[in-house]
């Protein structure tokens, strides 16, 4: 089917974005395409000559805008605040719309030239932040997060230089998919110059294009209820990390779309084991950002959205929508712990019970976390959960709990990903054996094999009826 475009975006008027021009790179090597992705959206016939054309030189696609975006927001960076922020090394390329749903799609790109928003920075990408962000999409893709998906990968034949990686570092453009790229700050930069006008456009915009059954006649009403939604969606992948033991590593608020995806991947991490304490980011030394304080920052960055709204409603009906963040961060939680057991649900206390035996086995035990999952899933009706290593004490709760549950409808405990010895994971260790032969003889066989991986432990954990 051919591509839909759109230019959606651009209704929100010119005082939201910046029109760029791409960088010109010596060189465009195509290192990694996402076809499933690209079909999904009507660009998988592009032969790679096209490909290029379109993801690594930015020729515009037809009917989507005819200059790249690069989109204006603040932010708060570790709780301080930060008006000079911006797109600074990527921009908004194309709208389009997905060819089986119809949702609307962004096509926002990492690492393709300096903005506006550069703050002297080169706005360039390296090649191996681009290939952690593919591992990282591809494995929270396939542990049922709601990511944005990696779509292109290009090396474009730079020389960088990096405090934080070997330099000079080869450079490369990513491309991913987002349902949207408006975030919490999106609304930050407009109370910060204290445009309510503009601010009512964005909000209505949003709610229009991404939520329309939150419509309501009153601007107060639409405004408390989209801070109830994105509330909702923001806890529902809040929820998702923590089951994916994944830790995002930077949860500023520029960071946080409000359609609830999980984006923009720099110092990532994978949990070794249950780490409440556990941090990705080597700056984050204070630990705000670690993994068991996801669920707080979330929080603590939708409230500074409700602040943002209070030229549009009261205050005591934004601070209520913030209180339905807990409850659904909690049904988020219990819903992905049954997603990742293979079970069927027992009711909510039940479910609930479950979840906090499940945390305490895995903190008390320092189990493999993923090995955890891998061998647990099915239940009763498996028997991973009977190994030697689960037979003591610190299990005995959860093993009497699990004879209580049966699998869910279309869980595939028969498929050849749960038959093998070990689960896929994507630690840290394993991600720089990735890229070690990459940078030492261009070997990407690993990287290859790793997404193979990924791909089947997605296809193990989807339902029957997902395809």
């Amino acid at each position: 089917m051919p591509f839909r475009p759109s230019t959606s975006h651009s209704a929100l008027g010119a005082s939201f974005f910046d029109p760029v021009s791409p960088a010109v790179f010596p060189r465009h090597v195509l290192r990694y395409r996402n076809q499933p992705q690209a079909a999904r959206i009507g660009l998988d016939a592009l032969d790679d000559a096209g490909w290029i054309q379109h993801l690594g030189r930015f020729e515009p696609l037809p009917g989507s805008f005819p200059e790249p975006l690069a989109l204006r927001y603040h932010g708060h960076q570790f709780r301080h605040y930060n008006p000079d922020l911006g797109d600074g090394r990527g921009f908004l390329f194309a709208q389009c719309h997905d060819l089986a749903s119809g949702r609307l799609l962004d096509l926002g790109t990492k690492g393709s030239g300096r903005t506006p928003w550069s703050r002297g920075g080169d706005g360039r990408l390296t090649l191996k932040g681009g290939v952690r962000e593919v591992l990282a999409t591809s494995m929270l893709q396939a542990l049922g997060v709601d990511t944005s998906k990696s779509l292109s990968l290009i090396e474009t034949g730079e020389a960088l230089q990096r405090g934080d990686e070997p330099s000079p570092a080869r450079s490369a453009v990513l491309v991913r998919l987002n349902h949207s790229h408006i975030r919490i700050g999106s609304f930050q930069r407009l109370a910060y110059l204290g445009d309510a006008e503009a601010l009512r456009r964005l909000l209505d915009y949003t709610i229009r294009t991404y939520m329309p059954d939150l419509w309501h006649d009153d601007e107060a009403e639409r405004a408390v209820a989209f801070l109830a939604e994105v509330g909702r969606r923001v806890a529902g992948v809040g929820a998702d990390w923590m089951l994916a033991g994944f830790v995002h590593g930077v949860l500023n608020t520029d960071n946080i779309n409000v359609t609830g995806e999980s984006f923009d991947y720099g110092p990532w991490r994978f949990l070794p084991s249950y780490r409440p304490d556990f941090t990705a980011a080597y700056f984050d030394s204070g630990g705000l950002y670690a993994y068991g304080r996801q669920p707080e920052a979330l929080l603590w960055n939708l409230a500074r959205l409700a602040e943002c709204l209070l030229p549009l409603a009261a205050q005591p009906a934004l601070e209520a929508a913030l209180h339905g963040f807990g409850p659904a961060f909690q049904a988020g939680q219990a819903a992905a712990m049954l997603r990742r057991l293979g079970l069927a649900a027992n009711g909510p206390e039940a479910d609930a019970g479950l979840v906090r035996a499940v945390w305490t086995a895995l903190e008390d035990s320092q189990a493999p976390f993923e090995r955890f999952f891998f061998d647990w899933h099915g239940g009763a009706a498996r028997s991973g959960w009977r190994r030697p290593e689960y037979a003591g004490e610190v299990f005995a709760p959860l093993r009497a709990l699990l004879t209580g549950y049966r699998p869910r409808e279309g869980a595939r405990l028969e498929h050849p990903y749960f038959a093998g010895p070990a689960p896929c994971t994507m630690l840290i260790d394993e991600v720089e054996a990735i890229w070690a032969p990459i940078a030492e003889a261009d070997d990407w066989s690993a990287f290859q094999a790793k997404l193979a991986a990924t791909a089947a432990m997605s296809d193990a954990l989807a339902d029957r009826d997902a395809g």
